[in-house]
């Protein structure tokens, strides 16, 4: 096959021996999940969405009544 030099001018397409391999697509389907996941974390920490979780949620409440009892 010879290559001729201005064969794909007037349409502006280069050959194909010319481009670089192109990226896969599980390439980036994954970079496009990772990103939508980053912005979803940094979402919720701006908004406080997500509940109250950490060490903290375990620990019992700072009022000194425990739970379940009441005071008379």
């Amino acid at each position: 096959m010879s290559k001729l030099p201005n064969s794909n001018s007037d349409t502006g397409v280069r050959p194909t021996e010319d481009r670089p391999p192109s990226t896969p697509r599980w390439v980036k389907v994954s970079g496009i999940i990772a990103i939508v996941l980053i912005l979803l974390f940094v979402i919720l920490k701006l908004t406080g969405g997500g509940g109250k979780h950490g060490p903290s949620r375990h620990m019992p409440s700072s009022s000194g009544i425990e739970q379940g009892v009441k005071q008379l």
